[in-house]
């Protein structure tokens, strides 16, 4: 029986290659296109991306932090005009989900708008008071219990 096998393709060995009179020769890299990965759900792949992409919860600050934060965000309103150094902590909700991230934005503080509940950074940020969840800088230095 192995012997049979071995002489099975024994006809055809020698055969020159087929070469068809009808259909030009195709490149190596269309016969590779021919096995392209087939996508039949458009979109599908970025879907399972945007449902993989983890987001943070938002952290409810107990009454002390929030009371700080309050002392510190007025202290800005009243030295705006001298452009202070910050850095400020703030949630960031995100559009497409539930949650959102955590952004720290270092910089001078142009303006404080407490009609509208926004801090304005001389970088264009403009970041939502009720998002912020912590205020660091020299100009706190002189508050009590603040650890620069």
């Amino acid at each position: 029986m192995a012997g049979q096998e071995e002489d099975n393709y024994d006809d055809i060995i020698k055969c020159p290659h087929y070469v068809s009179k009808i259909h030009p020769h195709m490149t190596m890299k269309q016969r590779a296109s021919q096995f392209s990965p087939f996508m039949p759900l458009n979109g599908y792949n970025d879907a399972v991306k945007e449902t993989a992409r983890l987001t943070d919860t938002k952290i409810e600050l107990g009454e002390d932090l929030k009371e700080l934060l309050n002392q510190k965000l007025r202290m800005l309103h009243n030295q705006a005009e001298q452009y202070p150094k910050v850095k400020i902590t703030y949630f960031q909700p995100d559009i497409r989900k539930e949650g959102g991230v955590y952004v720290t934005s270092t910089g001078c503080v142009e303006k404080v708008d407490v009609c509208e509940r926004i801090v304005y950074m001389e970088d264009g940020t403009k970041i939502p008071i009720e998002e912020i969840t912590e205020v660091e800088g020299k100009i706190f230095s002189a508050m009590e219990g603040y650890a620069n």
